[in-house]
């Protein structure tokens, strides 16, 4: 009955505090962690075992993590290796030692200690600064891939540091062989996670999916996040690496979304927990006794943070209002500085007084960083950037239109505008705001949204439509489409467009059947103007251009079954080159023999 009353006491904090802190523009996390202080020890005392609640917390970062990865495909990632090891890596290094040089010289600590500060300091809260910027939508643009990159750096540099501990201290952290025993441990962990992901995974879900039961889905995608992370914990891991590498395992697979949908709920309700548990153990008498030291202290780590990392941005490239965006999102300290402050403790490296008075500080900073951020967002990004304010997305009527057209760019438009002089009803949804208002000047009607959004499409009546026409110009964007109708509307004959080869293999992988290239028409038109002025005759023009599509389209469908593999890939344009050419060779041959006879 105790637990029952402790998750109502901590929900209704939850739902008080948070539209609160969001309707001043703090954002949610503020308002968790204010939730937290009010009804934890330090406030009303309407919760005590905090210990608990924290550790059950701890699944909330853990499902980000996971979530994180799934939108990271492999490719994605490795794209992203420059700025993850370069700027992620440089940010550590630099604040960790201009840190340990303040705490060592300037506070006169000892320099095991110092180390173990600074290197704690240097990591930034992963579940912080990420809700913070998906709030905002800012995770897509490169301000949000650089801080993501700097935090998955830090995630990653969390391992070899506990690794290096015992190098440190005097204490009961494994020592000498004992560490590097369990580097190994953790290695083969790493690697059964990633064996068993890239064969186990796909058959597992699709066992599930064909058993037909959304509620089995859903706890097979729990088990795989828990699961996995629980694993990698048990090797001395991070769960929230275990569940980032199960997320980036899934990212390809063709229930990613799915898994995604069920996932979400428990992720934000989760996260928002971990907020709560970090509030209720904030030391608020410790804080009480030496306001301005631990204040002075904590704006002290805020403002050396956010000087490595705006210079440190600008050094990369950054523009200045991405650089100030990053210098403020990863300027407090972080979640896993509380796990290496602990294990400190343990290792001998640093005193219990020392580490409670380390993790004040970083929960300090935790505290002002949605300030901060809100302040930057408000004040200083619009005066270094014109970027105008999402508006809300439309509702579109459901008056059962027979088409539903996703995106109203070039392609889009003219689909609409032939079937509305045959008299078709359709309904056009366009996720640019700008291109919604700039079309509706023209006299056309299209709704702003995001057609990746299964709720918007089953607004729009694809449940009675009979055709989705899906023209995006972002090829993943338009994949995510599919997928998404493909399982939730059966019912729908979808046309689409492909920007290139490789967006029409993917197309078909997913069952795609009218597919139309977006260049491809118009550039053997073009070609026929071409051949017709260097003067062939219309008859051969037709048939020059005939030959060509039809082993085109011969080669596309030849080549589908090994997209995936690119030296058989570039084997089979060879080989499709010499085969054209061996065409065009006997279509000549057969000319000549015609002329000749005449």
């Amino acid at each position: 009955m105790a637990e029952l009353v402790t998750l109502v006491v901590l929900l209704a904090a939850m739902v008080v505090a948070v539209p609160v802190a969001k309707r001043f523009g703090f954002g949610a996390p503020l308002g968790y962690l204010a939730a937290g202080l009010a009804v934890g020890p330090a406030g009303l005392g309407l919760v005590t075992n905090v210990g608990a609640i924290a550790h059950a917390s701890e699944l909330g970062v853990v499902m980000l993590l996971f979530l994180i990865g799934l939108e990271l495909r492999p490719a994605r990632l490795w794209v992203m290796r420059k700025s993850v090891l370069g700027l992620g890596g440089a940010q550590v290094a630099v604040t960790g030692a201009v840190i340990t040089g303040l705490c060592g010289w300037g506070l006169g600590l000892a320099w095991p200690t110092a180390v173990v500060l600074g290197f704690g300091f240097a990591l930034s809260s992963t579940a912080m600064a990420l809700p913070m910027m998906a709030e905002r939508g800012l995770l897509a643009n490169q301000s949000g891939r650089n801080a993501f990159s700097v935090l998955l750096f830090q995630d990653l540099a969390i391992i070899p540091a506990v690794a290096l501990l015992p190098l440190l201290g005097t204490g009961s952290v494994p020592q000498a062989d004992g560490a590097w025993l369990s580097v190994a441990k953790a290695a083969v962990a790493v690697v059964v996670v990633l064996i068993g992901g890239r064969y186990l995974l796909r058959p597992i879900f699709h066992a599930v999916d064909r058993a037909g039961a959304p509620e089995i889905f859903t706890a097979t995608a729990l088990l795989i996040v828990i699961g996995t992370a629980v694993l990698i914990q048990e090797a001395g891991l991070s769960m929230s690496l275990g569940a980032f590498m199960a997320g980036v395992l899934l990212s390809d697979s063709e229930y990613r979304h799915e898994v995604q949908a069920d996932i979400e709920p428990f992720e934000g309700l989760l996260l928002g927990l971990f907020f709560v548990s970090v509030g209720m153990g904030a030391d608020v008498p410790t804080l009480m006794a030496h306001p301005v030291r631990f204040l002075g202290l904590a704006a002290a780590l805020l403002v050396v943070k956010a000087l490595v990392i705006l210079v440190l941005a600008r050094i990369a490239g950054v523009p200045w209002a991405g650089a100030t965006r990053m210098a403020t999102v990863l300027s407090q300290g972080g979640e896993f500085g509380f796990v290496l402050f602990g294990l400190a403790v343990g290792g001998g490296v640093m005193g219990g007084e020392q580490a409670s008075a380390a993790m004040l500080v970083v929960t300090l900073s935790m505290l002002a960083t949605p300030f901060l951020f809100a302040a930057e967002e408000r004040w200083f990004a619009p005066r270094l950037m014109s970027a105008k304010p999402k508006r809300p997305f439309d509702t579109p009527p459901d008056d059962n239109p027979p088409v539903i057209i996703c995106g109203f760019g070039r392609v889009g438009q003219v689909v609409g505008r032939v079937l509305r002089v045959r008299g078709i009803p359709f309904t056009a949804l366009e996720q640019s705001a700008a291109q919604v208002d700039f079309v509706r000047k023209f006299g056309s009607k299209a709704y702003y949204g995001d057609p990746t959004r299964v709720e918007l499409l089953r607004a729009a009546g694809a449940e009675k439509a009979k055709i989705l026409v899906v023209a995006l110009e972002d090829m993943e964007q338009s994949l995510r489409v599919v997928e998404m109708a493909t399982r939730h509307f059966p019912n729908l004959t979808i046309f689409a467009r492909a920007r290139n080869r490789r967006h029409v293999h993917h197309l078909m992988d997913r069952g795609v059947t009218h597919i139309v290239r977006e260049t491809f028409d118009s550039s053997i038109r073009l070609t026929g103007d071409v051949l017709r002025q260097m003067g062939l005759t219309e008859g051969e023009v037709t048939r020059t251009l005939d030959t060509f599509r039809a082993h085109d389209e011969r080669t596309l469908i030849r080549q589908h079954a090994v997209h995936n593999d690119e030296i058989k890939l570039i084997q089979t344009s060879r080989d499709a080159a010499d085969e054209l050419q061996s065409l065009f060779e006997a279509d000549r041959e057969g000319e000549a023999r015609a002329k000749a006879e005449a």
